[in-house]
């Protein structure tokens, strides 16, 4: 660790720090803790501050301080006295990094970094994709061409997490600075893994003999928990029993639907609903199955596939995970067509062949820890900050 990188003092922004928002929220608060621990000095600044670890409230050494905001008031713009507060604190620092753009506070800060002579990286977190471009399109559109597009323009770097995601944004800021990291995955959990104990101590209904299926995200309909579902009877059709875990929350209608689903496929007695997972049983539940499945249709990063490989569990997704190419390289991965019948062949294949299994859970586990393990991907932001700061 060399005193140039030490002495990096980066503001992070991010609106707000819940959890249940998604993903964005837990890529902002990893790399903010994990640039703290390689000895930055890291601010962040939010207008929510709900899921901010409590040591982080008092800025003690060695992790991120949070400066909590006023909230945004017309037209989601922040008012006076919020950006009194920013401009003090990216006065005091090297770098200004801002997340997600269609937010206007963004907006505001990027103008703001300007005026007082402090370079900002903006990570788009997949907002420019093609999936999320068709939705919505006239308002974001507006938005791109009254604010976004300088927005983008201005900044010293844009940051995508794979090299898909840059192709399908970059037609969206021509003459932007384009710069691909993948995002932070916290692998400390993984490092030493639980085994099943803490999985079968919480969920003893999954652990009946059967091979076992998870997904764990979000319950929302772009993950395809419903395809992952038709995939399960389809298999059971052709004699093929496992059980599949479902684990995670979202919006109520649609778990209701879910729930439906599976009773009206008969698949009651094989299909678990588990809520929310957290801590050692996450990680345990990660290892005690025999396939991880997220067939979603836009995901940008889908944290939760590199999370499974770090458990030396193999995955099955489709191309529409923006970090699908590098994982299949990997070695961990199986990447398929989002319909149920591909879905269920490739949990078929999977599950009739161990050593298979075996094979891919070691890759996997091996390239997680090579390409996205804490330490190589946060030298990557930094010289990406010394970059910024440098012209």
């Amino acid at each position: 660790m060399n005193d140039e990188r030490n002495a990096l003092k980066i503001l992070h922004y991010m609106k707000s720090l819940r959890v249940e928002d998604g993903g964005v929220v837990r890529a902002v608060l990893n790399l903010s803790r994990l640039q703290a621990e390689a000895g930055a000095g890291v601010t962040l600044v939010t207008y929510n501050a709900k899921d901010a670890p409590p040591g982080w409230r008092g800025g003690e050494p060695g992790l991120p301080r949070v400066v909590e905001i006023p909230p945004p008031g017309r037209l989601q713009k922040l008012g006076h006295d919020a950006l009194a507060t920013c401009e003090r604190e990216i006065s005091a620092c090297d770098c200004v990094h801002l997340h997600a753009i269609w937010s206007p506070s963004n907006a505001q800060l990027a103008k703001l970094s300007r005026r007082v002579g402090r370079p900002y990286v903006i990570t788009v977190h997949g907002m420019l994709d093609d999936w999320s471009m068709s939705l919505k399109r006239t308002k974001k559109r507006v938005f791109l061409w009254r604010t976004g597009r300088a927005m983008l323009k201005n900044a010293s770097a844009v940051h995508c997490c794979s090299a898909e995601e840059l192709r399908q944004s970059q037609k969206w800021y021509p003459g932007g600075r384009p710069v691909v990291i993948p995002l932070a995955v916290d692998l400390a959990p993984f490092r030493e893994l639980p085994g099943r104990g803490p999985a079968e101590k919480a969920f003893p209904q999954l652990f009946d003999g059967k091979p076992l299926v998870l997904f764990l995200s979000r319950l929302h309909e772009v993950k395809g928990v419903d395809v992952l579902i038709d995939a399960v009877a389809r298999l059971r059709g052709q004699g093929v029993e496992c059980r599949l875990a479902i684990a995670g929350t979202g919006d109520e209608a649609l778990t209701a639907a879910l729930h439906m689903q599976a009773e009206r496929l008969d698949l009651r007695a094989v299909v678990s609903f588990l809520g929310m997972v957290r801590g050692a049983e996450k990680v345990s539940l990660y290892e005690a199955a025999d396939v991880f499945v997220l067939p979603s249709l836009h995901e940008n990063f889908g944290f939760v596939l590199p999370e499974a490989l770090a458990a030396r569990t193999p995955a099955i997704t489709t191309r529409f995970v923006g970090l699908w190419d590098e994982l299949e390289r990997g070695g961990g991965v199986v990447v398929t067509d989002r319909e149920p019948n591909a879905i269920a062949g490739a949990i078929k294949s999977l599950l009739a062949d161990p050593e298979r299994r075996q094979r891919m859970g070691e890759s996997g586990r091996a390239w997680v820890f090579e390409h996205l393990g804490g330490a190589q991907v946060i030298e990557e932001f930094f010289a990406c900050y010394r970059r910024a700061m440098g012209s």
